[in-house]
């Protein structure tokens, strides 16, 4: 495996642990509550669950990546495949941004583009890592 993919692969998955492990904390950075009718309390709790659910599930992942990186990069099929999974759900994550719905500009313009910009470029990263692992896998 060539020295760049190793090294975008490893830049993908620990961006992606940041990400997860930053948006435990998103709620209250942009006060997300101010925004909800407080007597709507199942309303809350379920975007709380949501959140917290999300979080968890993108930071176990990319971490579990990063610590089964030589796996990886050593051709392991299972390890391969939850890589290909987290590129689907950036990859959705950029479609659902770019396309589908994105997100509000208001109140923090600089936020929505900058998670759009950023969520697009991760997705082509870890497409370009995810084409080489399936060109060296139809190779063995």
């Amino acid at each position: 495996m060539k020295k760049g993919i190793r090294i975008l692969y490893f830049i993908t998955v620990v961006i992606s642990a940041l990400v997860g492990l930053w948006h435990f904390f998103v709620p209250w950075m942009f006060q997300w509550y101010d925004y909800l009718p407080m007597q709507y309390e199942n309303l809350i709790v379920g975007i709380d669950y949501t959140n917290y659910c999300f979080s968890l599930l993108l930071f176990g992942l990319s971490v579990m990546l990063i610590v089964l990186g030589k796996r990886a990069l050593a051709m392991n099929r299972e390890v391969i495949y939850f890589y290909f999974f987290l590129t689907v759900v950036w990859i959705f994550r950029a479609c659902l941004a770019s396309f589908i719905e994105p997100w509000p500009l208001q109140p923090i313009p600089a936020a929505a583009i900058g998670q759009l910009i950023a969520s697009d470029i991760l997705a082509v990263m870890m497409v370009v890592v995810s084409l080489n692992f399936i060109k060296d896998i139809r190779r063995n």
